[in-house]
């Protein structure tokens, strides 16, 4: 019996032994753009009306492959906030991370670029805007977190949406 539970084991090792080691590794976080403006001031700061802001936000993100193991995710953050009809400011913060990425299947990429490494990048252009509204002069600015999955899983569903619609207009 003690034979049979080694030949087991030895088996499994042997099967773990040829399966590829999976590496998922942070190189490095890096801002790669930002922007601040704001087209009403000093005006907007002289002529102080009631402050209630209405805040777009829109997320973009993008990835870029490097060689076989190396991955750049780009998080474009945009926030536009207008008081009424008036753009009060505008930022833009373009975070960016090479992520070292080995032994993962095909499968589980899609996810991994689009929705774990914006994750991961969120909080460092949080912090930037964060710094830019303030040194602009206006109040705070605190961006509440994302759900990258949600997102990431809404866009898979507009993909498989679009499909069949492309394939309508082509008959």
């Amino acid at each position: 019996m003690a034979n049979e539970d080694n030949g087991v084991a030895a088996a499994a090792k042997d099967a773990k032994a040829q399966e590829p080691e999976q590496v998922f590794k942070i190189q490095r976080v890096y801002l790669k753009d930002a922007s601040f403006e704001s087209p009403m001031t000093p005006n907007v700061f002289i002529k102080q009306s009631k402050w209630q802001p209405q805040v777009a936000l829109n997320l973009h993100t993008e990835t870029s492959k490097f060689d076989d193991n190396l991955y750049e995710a780009v998080l474009t953050v945009t926030v536009t906030v207008k008081n009424g009809e008036d753009t009060m400011y505008l930022t833009e913060v373009k975070q960016a991370g090479l992520f070292s990425i080995k032994g993962i299947p095909e499968e589980r990429m899609g996810p991994l670029l689009g929705s774990f490494c914006p994750t991961q990048l969120f909080p460092f252009a949080r912090e930037e805007i964060y710094s830019l509204v303030q040194k602009g002069g206006f109040p705070q600015l605190p961006l509440e977190p994302v759900n990258f999955d949600a997102l990431y899983a809404q866009h898979l569903q507009q993909q498989k949406a679009a499909v069949p619609a492309a394939e309508d207009t082509t008959h």
